[in-house]
C-alpha cells in the first residue's frame, strides 16, 4: 500500500491482486495424481514404477552368522489344477520361496526376472511361488504375461520364520535350511549376484 499526502486529502492506493497463474509442474502434479487414482491406469504406473527399483536393485545374501535357520519341514501345497503336494524345505535342495499375487504392482514387476532365473535353474533348485488367489486368475494372468512359473496355492499355514505382512516376499533357502536371502518388495532375481550365490549354494551339494 503507497500513500500519498497532499494540502487537501491523503490518497491511499492499495496494489492489485495478482492473479495466481499454473505453471506446467503445476498441471503436470495434478495429471500424475489422476492417473494413481483411476484404478486402469494406477497400476500400470506402478508397475513401471517398480520395474525402475528392479532394474536398479538385486538382493544380496545374508553374512552366516545373520542366517536364520529353519527346520526343516514338506511344504504343503496344491496345483492351480488343484492337485496336492508335499515339498521338502531345507532337506537336502535349495529352495526359492516367493509369496505374491497378480494385483500386486511390485510382484509384477519383479516376475520376468524370477521367471528367467526359473528358466536356467528349474531343474536345479525347488521353485515354489505362492499365492492365495482363484486358479483361474492366476492362470489367466501367467497366459497373459507369458509367464512360465509354478505358481501353488498354499495347503497349510505360513511358517512363523517366513511370515511377512508384505508381498512380495521372497526367500532363499539353503539345503540345511538356513535363510540365505529374504528381500520384500520388487527386485532383480536374476542379477548375477543372486546366480553367483545360487552357484555357490549348488557347489557345496
Amino acid at each position: 500500500m503507497r500513500v500519498y499526502d497532499s494540502s487537501c486529502t491523503r490518497i491511499f492506493l492499495f496494489p492489485m491482486a495478482q492473479k495466481k497463474r499454473f505453471s506446467w509442474q503445476n498441471i503436470v502434479f495434478i495429471i500424475v495424481i489422476l492417473l494413481l487414482i483411476i484404478p486402469q491406469t494406477r497400476t500400470p504406473i506402478q508397475v513401471a514404477i517398480n520395474k525402475v527399483k528392479v532394474a536398479i536393485f538385486s538382493p544380496s545374501a545374508f553374512a552366516k552368522k545373520d542366517q536364520t535357520q529353519l527346520q526343516s519341514f514338506d511344504y504343503k501345497v496344491s496345483s492351480l489344477e488343484g492337485i496336492p503336494a508335499e515339498v521338502g524345505v531345507g532337506k537336502g535342495k535349495v529352495t526359492f520361496i516367493s509369496y505374491w499375487a497378480t494385483w500386486c504392482p511390485p510382484c509384477i514387476a519383479e516376475l520376468p526376472s524370477i521367471a528367467e532365473l526359473h528358466a536356467d535353474y528349474g531343474d536345479k533348485i525347488t521353485f515354489l511361488l505362492i499365492t492365495n488367489e482363484d486358479p483361474e486368475v492366476v492362470k489367466k494372468f501367467m497366459t497373459k504375461r507369458e509367464l512360465n512359473l509354478p505358481a501353488v496355492l498354499p495347503a497349510m499355514e505360513t511358517p512363523e520364520l517366513l511370515f511377512e505382512r508384505s508381498i512380495p516376499t521372497s526367500y532363499i533357502i539353503d539345503q540345511e535350511g538356513n535363510i540365505v536371502v529374504k528381500e520384500t518388495g520388487a527386485s532383480d532375481w536374476n542379477s548375477e549376484s543372486i546366480r553367483t550365490i545360487i552357484d555357490n549354494l549348488l557347489a557345496e551339494d
